[in-house]
């Protein structure tokens, strides 16, 4: 790439896509001073050549339906991969790394399912597989982990990843609607998908951490041992008790070193209200570090749309550029990420939020207190609620920092007694 153009093939011209296209046009002058060179885009590989797009690619740009067209052009200098999905991104980026181009991708879902894989073979032929784009939309996490704290051992990362879900939980709280009004309203704005599956149940902010948590510990922590759990279950009720206790329900994505061991996981907390996290609303994102040199930092933004998401993407074009020896996919020397030591999450120690729905009986808070106390957990504070219909009353607790194995023996206990009148409700306090 010594050459004063640089040329791109482009896979995907969806949201991302056609904003990456609206930076190089807008801000061309100031990316030569950068870089000392252009930026040039030949090829964007589509699904549908006759589909009316409302923005227009540049007219020296083809489009194709074909992968070899950005494969195998040898005037193809880097491919940019923004299609998503597993099997056709995977065949797009092994096919051009295979053929000597580096790659920058968005793509989170196949970074956790085939990160280490698509690593190796990046070292294996020098080349440089960047995904600045693929964990929180415009804000630069990747970059921050790869280089800006790379003396540092990061002791907690803890992260908003995923902007829909924290704009129906937004909704909820400030509203006071119910998951199915809310994400109505998200898919009103534009902020959910027709199937929200994947943002509301935990699994794309769980992509995410997978990818963060290679870059911040050098170690592969399978998706499939993640503990993962969504928001659809959140009830109003819970938002209006855990704002009386002081906190805010946000999903949480975690990972933090124990004992030389990984603790990490997907899930809706209780976040205190003074905590900077539990700032953070609607559509946007935030990534809170530690790191045992430089202490806590906080990285906000908005984690998708066109213009922030083709930002990112922007960066790692510009970042392959200006390189011009060994590339640092992963962060580490050592592209062979091995198998994390992981904490199994029965053994997690945290504050607990215990939601029981109970009959109104003498006696009841007793037998509930005796059963936690044989399992090593603490009250901290307990609010019962007497409500209209006078039958069923929600009982409200708080514990002490207890181990999640104990939590759940206790609930198991617990949610088999007769004057129990529905599941309980179980959430981890930040």
């Amino acid at each position: 790439m010594q050459h004063q153009t640089i040329t791109i093939g482009l896979a995907g011209y969806g949201t991302v896509g056609s904003g990456l296209v609206q930076i190089l046009q807008n801000n061309r002058d100031w990316i030569r001073k950068r870089l000392g060179k252009d930026l040039r885009i030949k090829t964007i590989l589509v699904q549908d050549l006759q589909k009316a797009r409302t923005s227009v690619p540049p007219p020296e740009t083809t489009l194709t339906l074909e992968i070899h067209d950005l494969v195998s052009d040898p005037d193809i200098d880097i491919v940019v991969e923004l299609i998503g999905g597993l099997d056709t991104a995977a065949d797009l980026i092994i096919g051009s790394l295979k053929s000597g181009k580096s790659v920058v991708t968005a793509n989170k879902a196949l970074l956790a399912e085939r990160g280490p894989e698509l690593f190796r073979l990046a070292a294996e032929r020098n080349l440089g597989l960047f995904y600045e784009a693929s964990v929180a939309g415009g804000i630069p996490i990747v970059q921050t982990l790869k280089e800006s704290l790379a003396g540092n051992r990061i002791k907690s990362l803890t992260g908003i990843l995923n902007g829909t879900a924290n704009f129906i939980l937004s909704e909820m709280t400030s509203a006071c609607m119910p998951f199915s009004e809310a994400l109505a309203k998200a898919q009103d704005f534009g902020y959910a998908e027709a199937d929200p599956t994947l943002d509301v149940e935990g699994l794309d902010a769980a992509h995410k951490l997978t990818v963060l948590i290679r870059l911040a510990h050098g170690q592969d922590y399978p998706l499939s041992k993640l503990p993962i759990q969504g928001i659809s279950a959140v009830d109003p009720y819970d938002i209006v008790r855990a704002r009386d206790f002081g906190y805010r329900i946000k999903l949480i994505a975690q990972v933090k070193e124990k004992s030389g061991a990984l603790q990490a996981g997907v899930y809706p907390a209780l976040v205190p209200v003074d905590h900077m996290l539990a700032k953070v609303d609607g559509p946007f994102n935030a990534v809170l570090l530690e790191g045992n040199a430089v202490g806590p930092i906080m990285l906000y933004g908005q984690g998708a749309g066109d213009l922030p998401t083709g930002s990112a993407v922007l960066a790692d074009i510009m970042s392959l550029v200006t390189r011009r020896t060994e590339y640092n996919n992963t962060g580490f020397l050592d592209a062979e990420l091995y198998p994390a030591k992981i904490l199994q999450p029965e053994l997690t120690v945290s504050k607990h939020y215990f939601r029981f729905s109970v009959q109104d009986r003498p006696g009841v808070l007793s037998i509930i207190s005796g059963i936690m106390g044989e399992r090593n957990i603490s009250i901290a504070q307990v609010v019962q609620k007497q409500e209209p219909d006078g039958n069923t009353v929600p009982v409200v607790f708080l514990t002490h920092a207890a181990q999640l194995q104990d939590v759940q023996a206790a609930l198991q206990e617990i949610d088999q007694l007769s004057f129990i009148k529905s599941p309980t409700v179980h959430y981890s306090i930040l």
